[in-house]
Parts: C-alpha cells; sequence; structure tokens
C-alpha cells in the first residue's frame, strides 16, 4: 500500500465530526509528510550547509579583513538567512509542486477540516528549517573564531522564525499562480541576501529601505536571532517581538482563508 493510500485509509478510519478527530487527522498528515519529504532529507541537509557557508565565507570575501562585530553580524546573520531562505523559498515551492502534481487537490478531498493541512505542512517545514540554525552557527564560530552567548530561548526564537517565514511562504503560494510562486522566490533570495540587514547592520541601508524595515519582518527576525545567539552583544525588543508576531499571524490567517476559498 502507497503513502497516499494508508493516509486515506487512516484518516477514513480515524476521523469524526469532532476536534478531537481534527488533532488526529493533523498528526496523521505531519507523519505522511515527513514520510513524503524523507527522500529529500539529505538534499535539504545539503541546501542548509552550502547557504550557511556560502552566507558566511561570501560576506567575508566581499568585505576583506573583518572586524570582531562585522564577524559576529556574519556569524549570527547565516542561521538567520537559513531559516528564513527555508520558509521564504523552499516551502513555497513545496507547495507550488504539490499543486501543480495535484496533491494538494488530493489532500483537500480527506474529511478533514483545512485548518489541519496547514498546521501539518507548518510543522513540517519548522522543523525542517532548524537545522539550518546549527549548520549556520557551527560556520560562523568556525570561520571567525568566535564563541556565542546562547539566550534560554534562542530555540523558542528560532522556531517562531522558521514558522513565521514558513506561513509567509504558504500565504503567498496559496495566492498566487505557480509560475509567479517561482519568479518571487528567485526574487525574495536576492532581496533577502543583498538588501536585508541580517548580516549588516541597518544604517548601511539608504533612509527609505530602513524604514521598510520597520514594519517589514525580515529585520526584527534577524533582531531576535542575533540576541538570542549573542545574548552579551545584541539586545531585541519589544516591537521585534510583535512584528514577527504579528506578521506569523497576518500570514496564517492569509493561508487559512486561501485554503477554504480553495476547498
Amino acid at each position: 500500500m502507497s503513502s497516499t493510500d494508508a493516509l486515506a485509509t487512516s484518516v477514513g478510519r480515524r476521523t469524526h465530526p469532532s476536534g478531537v478527530s481534527g488533532l488526529r487527522g493533523t498528526l496523521l498528515l505531519v507523519q505522511w509528510q515527513v514520510r513524503r519529504q524523507a527522500q529529500f532529507l539529505p538534499l535539504m541537509a545539503v541546501v542548509q550547509t552550502a547557504l550557511a557557508v556560502s552566507t558566511v565565507l561570501g560576506y567575508g570575501i566581499l568585505i576583506g579583513d573583518v572586524a570582531p562585530e562585522a564577524a559576529l553580524f556574519l556569524a549570527t546573520g547565516a542561521p538567520t538567512i537559513t531559516l528564513i531562505v527555508i520558509g521564504l523559498v523552499m516551502t513555497p515551492q513545496a507547495i507550488m509542486q504539490a499543486r501543480t502534481e495535484g496533491s494538494a487537490d488530493w489532500l483537500r478531498t480527506l474529511p478533514l477540516p483545512r485548518w489541519s493541512f496547514l498546521a501539518a505542512d507548518l510543522s513540517v517545514w519548522t522543523l525542517l528549517a532548524l537545522p539550518g540554525l546549527v549548520l549556520g552557527a557551527i560556520a560562523g564560530a568556525i570561520r571567525y573564531d568566535i564563541s556565542y552567548q546562547l539566550s534560554a530561548w534562542v530555540l523558542p526564537v528560532a522556531m517562531l522564525v522558521a514558522l513565521t517565514a514558513a506561513a509567509i511562504g504558504y500565504a503567498f503560494a496559496m495566492l498566487l499562480p505557480p509560475l509567479i510562486t517561482q519568479l518571487v522566490t528567485q526574487l525574495l533570495v536576492f532581496l533577502l541576501l543583498l538588501f536585508s540587514p541580517v548580516s549588516f547592520p541597518a544604517a548601511n541601508l539608504p533612509e527609505w529601505l530602513r524604514r521598510a524595515h520597520e514594519v517589514l519582518p525580515i529585520e526584527p527576525m534577524a533582531n531576535l536571532m542575533r540576541a538570542g545567539l549573542a545574548g552579551d552583544t545584541f539586545t531585541a525588543s519589544g516591537s521585534d517581538w510583535a512584528i514577527v508576531a504579528l506578521w506569523c499571524a497576518a500570514a496564517v490567517g492569509v493561508a487559512v482563508l486561501a485554503l477554504r476559498r480553495r476547498g
């Protein structure tokens, strides 16, 4: 029996019109997604390693001799970029593929609430993004010979950043046609690496772009991760938490509405 047949059989046998059925269905969907993505896990590890190492080494080559403060920016920025890229780029590409091949439409035929599909997808992509945190931090520490001052809440922050990025990516993947989604993901990589204050201070940007990043979630995500990884040097403000939480909630809400509309 294939994994899709097994999922359909399990859902049909275990679900009934109640909240518990939705929770069980979500857990079954998570298991199915993990098994479905298992063949791509080695590639995911390679991509995350390449992102982390290229971010650390690439900016170092461009800058030249890196001062200690700049080195800490690069080292803490690498894991942040990896988390964000997995959510904003790889998540929508996976959703786009599911829509193109028809598996997304097949899943919506199952007797489960729409939020179950979103919860399962976001859970899987959030967890898949977390190894990038470790790989990026290790690459930065080795390259610049630095040590981190980890905060107790660094893991919850990493999960929030990964979840927010995945939710935003999921939302526009559900709203936009597949071809436009692919173009947007490619543009986001360019904007993230070159014009977002993740691996360098926001003061390096033009005034209008600094103002834009005050309401966009990228800089607050980076501030939270920097404070979590190097708490003795960087701090995060209450507005950073609020902006990331608001973007996460808004993206989840948009994704749920898009799923209901397509249902």
